[in-house]
């Protein structure tokens, strides 16, 4: 496979509405949950990591400092997901031949795992590679550059899930179990830190 470019897009424009306050902010283990997915990303696909922030954007960015190598600003954060989705695309899209969503409250993704996303993809444009959890095909995922139109064309609070299932015949998935964890509410982190000491 000839050298090929990856970049991870890291969503972190949410407003957190179930967690009550900016959750990317709050401690895990001594770090900011935001922190979590940037060493991830940075891990996996160092240099190339862009942040979409919306919701609180210069705390976030105060916060990412020297992790993120794109910044992207989301000016409709509010209308959801599927806005810094198509942000992140739009960025990205005459730098890299695939990108991996990332979503920055899934704190037990790990390099590695996004690793082997990257690793699995053959280098074909239509490819994509997702996480298999509970049964399911979910994020992170990897987009080769032939779905950055459609994910481009996202908007409100449709996620890529609606692109993973128009192209079902050209998803390839990677068993990893702990993307199930996701972070919604101040409990979630306080079982979380409880289940994995410090």
């Amino acid at each position: 496979m000839t050298q090929t470019t990856v970049y991870a897009v890291v969503l972190a424009a949410g407003q957190s509405e179930r967690f009550g306050s900016a959750k990317l902010l709050a401690d895990l283990n001594g770090r900011p949950l935001l922190h979590h997915a940037l060493s991830a990303a940075q891990g996996a696909c160092p240099g190339s990591v862009c942040l979409v922030v919306g919701h609180r954007s210069d705390e976030i960015l105060d916060t990412a400092a020297g992790l993120a190598d794109l910044i992207v600003m989301n000016e409709e954060y509010e209308s959801g997901i599927g806005s810094s989705i198509s942000r992140g695309v739009q960025a990205c899209h005459d730098r890299a031949d695939a990108i991996l969503v990332v979503l920055a409250d899934q704190p037990l993704v790990t390099a590695s795992h996004l690793s082997e996303l990257v690793g699995t993809w053959t280098g074909d444009p239509d490819e994509i590679i997702a996480s298999r959890f509970a049964g399911i095909d979910g994020p992170p995922v990897l987009f080769a550059s032939g779905l950055f139109d459609q994910l481009g064309l996202l908007s409100g609070d449709v996620g890529a899930r609606q692109v993973l299932l128009r192209n079902a015949h050209a998803v390839r998935a990677v068993e990893f179990e702990p993307a199930s964890v996701d972070i919604d509410t101040p409990a979630d982190i306080e079982e979380l830190a409880n289940r994995q000491p410090g």
